[in-house]
């Protein structure tokens, strides 16, 4: 069959988000991204997703519909976008390790919702991180919090996992971090193959946690090695 070259830049763009492909690691993001408040981006946003409900054929005049760009709008700025603004970034304290507390710290289990940059639906997963302190200590919400940050943005898993790992070494003056990542895509469940039941994992190791037994016994404790 032979295509035409708009055909074909289609079917380049579809296998592109059907793959998964990451082009950086950091979010692509213009240099003009901030100019606008947020009050300005909903606006836009609200006016826009009004639009594409237009075009579907939806009634705006029910009771039900009426309301609903505005809420998106809002939803995307004010709650599961809101990581691309790095003024929402989580401050960090970091405390002197006192006990002398030489071991690994993992905190296992933490849920995000983030969304797939390709297809804008929902990712839905589990975080587990670990450090060893390199003299400092962080509080354990902060962790749960640099997590959510960086998965309130469109992302790729294996973006997020490495954003999150490079965020704690950073702020922690440690490499020895790790970061495990196990998520289930909707863009794979509710669409294109439709595969209910497979997940993904994705980790990053660093530092100590490239010693085997060491990342072993990260693995012991987060329940997946067996």
């Amino acid at each position: 069959m032979i295509h035409t070259e708009k055909e074909l830049i289609a079917i380049q763009i579809e296998e592109m988000g059907d793959q998964h492909v990451m082009t950086t690691i950091e979010t692509p993001m213009r240099e003009d991204a901030f100019l606008l408040s947020d009050e300005e981006k909903i606006e836009q946003i609200e006016e826009k997703f009004r639009d594409i409900m237009n075009i579907m054929g939806l009634d705006l005049t029910d009771d039900s519909l009426q309301g609903t760009p505005h809420r998106v709008a809002k939803m995307y700025i004010k709650e599961i976008f809101s990581g691309l603004n790095p003024a929402n970034k989580p401050s960090v304290k970091l405390f002197e390790n006192k006990y002398h507390y030489k071991e690994m710290l993992v905190e296992r289990n933490i849920t995000f919702y983030s969304n797939c940059e390709h297809h804008f639906v929902p990712i839905i997963g589990k975080a587990h991180v670990a450090y060893i302190s390199g003299g400092k200590v962080i509080g354990l919400s902060k962790l749960n919090r640099i997590v959510q940050f960086f998965a309130k943005r469109p992302q790729v898993q294996e973006r997020l996992t490495i954003q999150i790992a490079e965020e704690l070494k950073r702020v922690m003056e440690t490499e020895d971090v790790a970061v495990l990542i196990d998520a289930v895509h909707l863009c794979v469940s509710s669409r294109g193959v439709q595969d209910f039941n497979s997940a993904t994992v994705t980790s990053s190791y660093s530092g100590a946690f490239n010693n085997e037994a060491t990342r072993n016994e990260f693995l012991k404790y987060v329940n997946l090695d067996k």
